[in-house]
Formats: C-alpha cells, sequence, structure tokens
C-alpha cells in the first residue's frame, strides 16, 4: 500500500539556500536532536541563528550540535529547576534569549478505561507541565532581555478526538489554550507566544504507526492535500512563526496537516474500509 508521500518534501533544504532571516539571533530548541525538533535545529541553523540545542540525551546531543555548529545543554523539562538553569544559562552564555521552540514529547496510547495515574502524570509532566515550566521561564527572560518568541508543538489530536489519545491530547489541547493566556499576558513586553498543530508525520516517534500500511491511507484519503507531510514542512511553519514576517501574530495556533483538522481523523471502521478495498484491488484474478 502507497504510504501517501511525494518524492521530497517542497520544504526540503536540499540543494537551497535560505536566508538568513535569524542571524544575529540567539534560538533554542528544546528536543531539537531528533523529528521535528531536528528539523527545525537544522533550518534554524542554515538561517544563521546561533542555535542552543536541549534534551536529556548527552550522546546525541553532541553528534547533532557538532553537525550544526551549536551548542548543547542537558534539560529535563519536567523539573522546573533544569528549565530554569536551561534559561539563565543561555542568558549567561549569549547576552540574550530570542527564540525558544518546544519540541519535548512523547506519545502513549491508552484508552481512558485503562488510563493509570502513572501513565497520565507521566504524559502531563512533559506535555504539559514542563511546557508550561519552558513558558515561564522563558517568556521571563525574554521578557527581561528585550523580547522574543515562544514557539509550543502542539497536535491534530488536539482538534480532532481519536480513540486512545484521551491524555495525549488533552495536554497539547491544554497547551494550546496556555499559548494564548501567555501571549495576553506577556504581550506588552514584546514576547509573543504561538503553536503548531502537526499532522501524523512520520518521526521516531510515529515511526510504529506508518508500518500500518491501511491505517497511514486512511490518514491520507483524509487529508485534503492527497499526501502525508514531513519535518521539513513543521520547520517551514517554525522559521516563520519565529522570523520577523510574523511580528504580528501571537496567542495562535497554526495547523500544518495538509488540511486533515478540516476532515476527521480515521476511525477503526474507516481503516478497516480502506484494508478492504486494499485488498479487493490487489486480490490474484480467480482461475
Amino acid at each position: 500500500m502507497p504510504s501517501g508521500l511525494p518524492p521530497s518534501s517542497p520544504a526540503s533544504l536540499e540543494g537551497r539556500q535560505l536566508e538568513p532571516v535569524l542571524a544575529g539571533r540567539v534560538a533554542v530548541v528544546i528536543g531539537g536532536h531528533s523529528g521535528f525538533g531536528l528539523a527545525i535545529s537544522q533550518r534554524f541553523a542554515a538561517a544563521g541563528a546561533t542555535l542552543v540545542i536541549a534534551a536529556r540525551r548527552a550522546e546525541v546531543l553532541e553528534v547533532v550540535a557538532g553537525e550544526l555548529g551549536a551548542t548543547w545543554r542537558l534539560c529535563d523539562i519536567t523539573d522546573d529547576a533544569q528549565v530554569s538553569e536551561l534559561a539563565r544559562h543561555v542568558v549567561a552564555a549569549h547576552g540574550t534569549v530570542d527564540i525558544v521552540v518546544n519540541c519535548a514529547g512523547f506519545e502513549q496510547s491508552t484508552l481512558l478505561a485503562d488510563l493509570t495515574p502513572e501513565r497520565l502524570e507521566s504524559m502531563h509532566a512533559v506535555q504539559l507541565a514542563g511546557a508550561l515550566y519552558v513558558m515561564r521561564h522563558f517568556g521571563n527572560a525574554m521578557a527581561q532581555t528585550g523580547g522574543g518568541v515562544l514557539l509550543n508543538m502542539s497536535s491534530l489530536t488536539a482538534q480532532n478526538p481519536a480513540r486512545g489519545l484521551t491524555a495525549y491530547a488533552s495536554a497539547k489541547a491544554g497547551i494550546e489554550y496556555a499559548t494564548k493566556i501567555a501571549a495576553v499576558e506577556y504581550g506588552d513586553r514584546a514576547v509573543r507566544f504561538n503553536a503548531i498543530a502537526a499532522g501524523l508525520i512520520e518521526t521516531p516517534m510515529t515511526a510504529t504507526i506508518f508500518t500500518f500500511s491501511e491505517a497511514i491511507e486512511a490518514v491520507r484519503e483524509l487529508t485534503p492535500l492527497g499526501h502525508m507531510g514531513h519535518p521539513d514542512d513543521i520547520a517551514a511553519a517554525a522559521l516563520f512563526l519565529c522570523s520577523d514576517d510574523a511580528a504580528f501574530i501571537t496567542g495562535q495556533t497554526l495547523c500544518v496537516d495538509g488540511g486533515a483538522s478540516l476532515l476527521a481523523l480515521p476511525t477503526p471502521q474507516i481503516r478497516a474500509d480502506v484494508a478492504r478495498r486494499w485488498a479487493q484491488a490487489h486480490a490474484e484474478p480467480s482461475a
């Protein structure tokens, strides 16, 4: 079954030169070593940013930072003190912080009937509480150093309900609303807050889902543009929202999903129908 992926992303950096629109800007990408975060780190570096990558795994951070000419810092965003120290370190090292993108996250699909306190707490610790710690400490830091922009990473699942995503999607919906409130609270100090709600795109976090061809085909069929996206599509949107081109945009969530949020996430019945039609189309002709 086809994946629905175009041969290459229209937003890909391959063979292209970016204008140095982030030259002179200090940008922090949390979770900038993998998935959306890596694509954003690559694009920000290509756009001239002074880049700091933060995450919990030193060995991966060191490699990615070396490739991009960035610096790196360990940080577990579920620990408020570590987030505070990260913000303090960046300002002490660079004199300012202009851009922060929070890509830290994970997903465990769990039906509400089976949602244990441990699963809920671990999910919300990263997706909601950790994101709020980032917004607080870096919002304060940017307010004290002349302003800036903070970008949260949300999900199509915060827009369109689906089974098994109560903990994950509720956290993402919460952070979208918190983004609006932060934009109101920090606007008079020249700090902008926005979010990207990403559609289903293949990354290390979602790789398992992409092994189920009928599920991916069902998503593609419910995506008006007719194909799946790439991490580069998220990175291109992030660069826009963090650049001066978006200087009058704050408190918004941009859906980067090929239009999928206009319809619905596939139900088990839709996936079963896709699998049936695929099997019929490729069935061996009877003798």
